[in-house]
């Protein structure tokens, strides 16, 4: 089985490139299934129906989120009613809900979301609440991917090696900005620190560069509107065994517009 998970969509510019490419994608490296990271698919920040039928009309199947996914109202409708997460740890009270367990071209999959809680807001225990549940996702689903948003690359790197041989793979996401370390851990657990995002690269995180700029300078209230120029998809292709749920590669995959082999 072949899974694309796709970093972080920043605003309107990535979900129009991503309706644009990824149906070419899917195409072109015979895919079985794609995740996205769309926290900040709503103007930078959370979700909406409208934003979220964009990502699902261009191809994505799952879409997990993170610390940004309640700031619009609207997400609860998205959580309640769609194949989108929040983070597990928010709790049971929480609107919608931290894992799915679906089947994709007859092989089930588990998919769990999680929050850091280094540098970041308050919230349960990541590593309890993916113990706890995996005791009943792992009776239904071999091949489990988990996206671990956090802003310590430690503590994603510890969850890694927490959930080794526990799940099919541990992909970080939050920092917009790839890392080098894609690995497969004692043989079985695909894992990197951060796949990076999906949005404009002439820009700090996907936001004007000039406007991030001036509030470092000033440490005034600055908006931060959405930058255009030179949208990429960052992603991670994990390869699995069906039937262990083994992890047999990740790979590193960065898509532009002027990309030609698309």
């Amino acid at each position: 089985m072949k899974i694309l998970f796709i970093g972080d969509i920043v605003g309107k510019p990535a979900r129009l490139y991503l309706k644009d490419a990824l149906p070419r994608i899917i195409k072109k490296l015979d895919l079985d299934l794609v995740i996205a990271n769309g926290e900040n698919a709503a103007g930078g920040s959370s979700l909406t129906p409208a934003t979220s039928k964009d990502i699902f009309d261009a191809g994505v199947d799952i879409v997990t989120s993170g610390d940004h996914i309640f700031k619009k109202k609207e997400s609860r409708e998205v959580l309640e009613n769609q194949d989108v997460l929040r983070p597990l740890n928010y709790g049971d009270k929480a609107t919608g809900r931290g894992f799915i367990v679906k089947e994709f071209k007859g092989v089930n999959i588990g998919v769990i979301n999680l929050l850091g809680r280094v540098f970041m807001q308050p919230a349960d225990c990541p590593f309890k609440a993916v113990d706890k549940a995996l005791k009943e996702i792992r009776r239904k689903a071999k091949v489990i991917i988990v996206d671990m948003h956090a802003e310590a690359t430690s503590e994603k790197l510890a969850m890694g090696y927490f959930l080794s041989q526990k799940v099919s793979a541990v992909v970080g996401t939050h920092t917009h900005i790839p890392t080098a370390d894609a690995r497969i851990i004692d043989d079985f657990t695909a894992y990197i620190t951060d796949v990076g995002m999906t949005g404009s690269f002439d820009s700090v995180l996907g936001r004007e560069k000039d406007q991030i700029i001036q509030r470092f300078i000033t440490n005034m209230p600055v908006r931060f509107n959405l930058a255009q120029g030179d949208v990429r998809i960052q992603s991670v292709c994990i390869e699995i065994e069906d039937k262990t749920g083994r992890a047999l590669s990740i790979e590193r995959l960065e898509y532009r517009k002027d990309d030609s082999s698309l």
